[in-house]
């Protein structure tokens, strides 16, 4: 499947009423701008609402394996994956580098996952879950890269636009994809705009639109451990050539003020790579000579601040 359709996210809505916590949505200035409080979600990311999605679809098929679920990450859909198979009542596998953080080992544990530490580096941890799948015959999840996540992460847009009717342009920010390709499916069907925001330097879904192909890119950015994917899916390049999309590319430094003054001006303590949505949208002159997006007058904003799970030491 190389491309979602409203309906996939309409009925992702109805598998998972009720099992997530609804967006909040906060007026970000005076200028009518809005804020998508996504990072109160469960486990502090929209990546709840993907794997819950997964989860459900496959326990309505009456197929759900003896094994469980199982996925490769120590991350945000780790931890995602690990709460929605507790709810569910199904076993669920993470597999993680040796060199993960005790804290999130711990974590993943305190959501009932059996964790698996293999090899020093993610593909080793990576190739050994896909051993675990092809042995135990567990469902194999994706951090993004899958209609069912990409169509729950979908489900915040529906949720936004119920509280802002008259919207005019959504930011996120943009990793693998599966945030931006539901989000911007929603948008698009609803003829709002999309802004997709990458650093610099985790450029993959720039570079796609670009080659008309994902690509490979490099990897190298304060907000990588969100959005470090080395190439995006082709569900978000589909998603990306709707004429109501428009790419954005914002430097670290950008970023990492962006995520300040989130903190200095409205006390919302973000992760780097919720803060990239935020870097991509213009207000001074500077930050306009930079490239970002700039709003027109009038023009209705909602910044999706998609994730907190980040130390707060350095705020």
């Amino acid at each position: 499947m190389t491309e979602l359709t409203y309906s996939d996210i309409e009925a992702a809505a109805a598998r998972i009423a009720g099992r997530v916590r609804p967006v909040t949505v906060a007026p970000a200035d005076e200028e009518g701008h809005v804020f998508a409080l996504e990072f109160m979600q469960h486990t502090g990311t929209f990546k709840a609402r993907g794997a819950q999605n997964f989860i459900q679809a496959h326990l309505a098929e009456g197929t759900f394996p003896e094994a469980g679920v199982t996925i490769a990450s120590g991350g945000n859909a780790g931890l995602a994956c690990a709460w929605a198979a507790r709810a569910a009542g199904v076993p669920a596998t993470v597999f993680l580098p040796t060199t993960a953080p005790s804290v999130k080992v711990e974590r993943l544990r305190s959501y009932g996952a059996h964790v698996e530490l293999v090899g020093s580096e993610f593909a080793e941890a990576a190739a050994a879950c896909q051993e675990f799948v092809d042995s135990s015959g567990a469902l194999a999840s994706h951090a993004y890269d899958h209609p069912l996540i990409a169509a729950g992460a979908g489900t915040l847009m529906t949720e936004i636009l119920a509280q802002v009717p008259d919207l005019d342009t959504v930011v996120v920010s943009v990793g693998g994809g599966g945030l931006f390709a539901g989000v911007a499916t929603a948008a698009t069907h609803h003829g709002v705009r999309t802004v997709a925001v990458e650093p610099e330097t985790c450029r993959a879904l720039n570079a796609a639109i670009e080659a008309d192909e994902p690509v490979d890119v490099t990897v190298d950015s304060v907000a990588a451990d969100s959005l470090g994917a080395k190439r995006a899916t082709s569900l978000a390049l589909e998603a990306a050539r709707s004429d109501l999309v428009t790419s954005v590319l914002v430097s670290d430094d950008a970023i990492i003020e962006a995520r300040q003054r989130l903190w200095d001006e409205h006390r919302l303590a973000v992760e780097h790579a919720a803060a990239t949505a935020l870097a991509g949208v213009s207000g001074t002159d500077n930050e306009k000579e930079a490239g970002g997006y700039v709003p027109a007058e009038r023009e209705k904003v909602c910044v999706v601040l998609c994730g907190a799970n980040t130390s707060l030491g350095d705020l």
